[in-house]
């Protein structure tokens, strides 16, 4: 990490962790860590940020009393960085089922590595910034590491794969170290960034629930897997709920209502009220 300017520094054994590399991440940031505040808990909120970041942008999450620390990217090779350009990663593994934003770059996501030096932790859930935590999940945090729900958005056969937008670690430099190692391989491409290491670093991954993940596509895609009482995290894993030309804005408008809603600290319905998407 490059510095750090924590507000406030740790309180406790356990923090949530986000990644915030550009002014939209740090938006869905915000509402990310209201809705963590709203859930009751008092673990610390870290937000890792980077350079692309400016500092109007990191305002509201220190007036939520997130743990703002700088970072860089990690230290790899040329080679690696250019194998995981994202013209080059797009280009090898396109995105096929959903749509990225243009402000999507696959280097900054390996920065969710840096987790593993916050060593003032005994163990941290790291959640995406485009995420709502719409229950208590603290109990979470006594999980082994390394826990993470299954890829789940399209086909139940998919259950054989993490997504790494929400995982249970502890923290550790020799466990960074061991990271780095593997990850800047020669020849090594991990055509999901950061997913794709993962999975393989920690072959025997312990399963979270798919309600501690939820995927937005599960909306329309798999309806008999939405409960709205049952889900505990809310992840927009494609198509953002702040951009303004959302192509799936119409499919997706009450789980994108929600966002705004949380964003802008209003009062949140009951849940179960949005009614689930007919099949077909």
């Amino acid at each position: 990490m490059t510095g750090s300017a924590p507000s406030p520094g740790p309180a406790g054994r356990h923090a949530f962790v986000t990644l915030v590399t550009n002014a939209d991440y740090a938006l869905g940031a915000t509402a990310l860590c209201r809705s963590i505040r709203a859930t009751g808990s008092s673990a610390d909120i870290v937000v890792l940020h980077t350079g692309g970041v400016g500092r109007f942008a990191l305002e509201p999450l220190g007036d939520l009393g997130c743990r703002l620390i700088e970072t860089a990217h990690l230290p790899l090779s040329d080679a690696f960085n250019a194998r995981h350009a994202r013209r080059t990663v797009h280009a090898v593994a396109p995105f096929s089922k959903g749509r990225k934003p243009d402000f999507h770059t696959p280097l900054d996501n390996f920065c969710k590595l840096r987790l593993w030096q916050l060593t003032d932790y005994e163990r941290c859930i790291f959640i995406d910034a485009d995420a709502l935590v719409l229950k208590p999940v603290d109990r979470f945090f006594d999980y082994p590491e390394f826990s993470a729900a299954p890829n789940v958005y399209q086909s139940l056969a998919d259950f054989h794969r993490l997504n790494s937008g929400v995982f249970v670690a502890a923290p550790s430099l020799s466990t960074f170290e061991a990271m780095l190692d593997r990850l800047d391989a020669p020849g090594a491409f991990w055509p999901r960034t950061d997913q794709a290491f993962l999975q393989a670093f920690f072959p025997d991954w312990h399963g979270l629930p798919v309600t501690m993940n939820m995927l937005q596509y599960v909306w329309f895609n798999l309806p008999d897997l939405w409960d709205w009482q049952a889900i505990h995290i809310l992840h927009y894993q494609y198509e953002k709920p702040w951009e303004k030309d959302h192509p799936r804005a119409k499919a997706l408008k009450p789980l994108i209502d929600l966002w705004h809603d949380v964003l802008h600290g209003r009062p949140i319905a009951d849940p179960a009220s949005p009614p689930n998407p007919e099949k077909g």
